[in-house]
């Protein structure tokens, strides 16, 4: 029997270990692997080309330089926020994540760099952006994606690392589309 191959609309689990600039900085635990809709822009694109056609079993490094994977660190995507216009200033940690409302309501996420007597310097920048990353892993399953999959544009089950219930609001809200 011939393997499936990784192709779009197919559900495809895999393993791996991701270096930044050669330093570890993920990897899936056993149990607890990594499943992405192929096709669907669910991981980035450079890893999710280099993956096209591959089986289970096979092993993969796939180098990705910042342009193919978080893009270049902007200097201009740092800002300093006055401590006083920071709700719940006291529990911000260097590093932590937060979200950020600008004026016209759209949110963006940031990670917090510096905490000083007056301000907060927070980094718009993903924290990858500037790395070249190198993905080194091996595809554990393939199969075809279910139709409401394909309608989501995501795995249902476990996707990203959340469990999907028939009764979780954002798996509703999903059906609502």
């Amino acid at each position: 029997m011939e393997m499936e191959k990784i192709t779009d609309g197919k559900v495809v689990t895999l393993s791996y270990v991701l270096t930044a600039d050669g330093e570890e900085v993920a990897r899936t635990e056993d149990g607890d692997p990594l499943e992405y809709l192929h096709g669907a822009e669910d991981i980035l694109p450079g890893l999710e080309t280099a993956l096209e056609g591959k089986a289970v079993g096979d092993k993969f490094t796939v180098t990705l330089a910042p342009d193919d994977a978080y893009g270049d660190y902007d200097e201009d995507d740092i800002e300093e926020v006055d401590k006083s216009d920071i709700p719940n200033v006291d529990e911000l940690e260097l590093g932590m994540m937060v979200e950020v409302e600008d004026e016209d309501g759209y949110s963006y996420m940031a990670y917090v760099a510096e905490i000083g007597d007056d301000v907060v310097t927070l980094d718009f920048n993903h924290p990858l952006a500037g790395k070249t990353l190198t993905y080194e892993g091996q595809i554990i399953s393939v199969r075809a994606a279910t139709e409401e999959e394909l309608d989501h544009g995501h795995v249902h089950g476990a996707w990203n690392g959340y469990e999907f219930e028939e009764d979780d609001e954002e798996y509703e809200a999903d059906d609502e589309e």
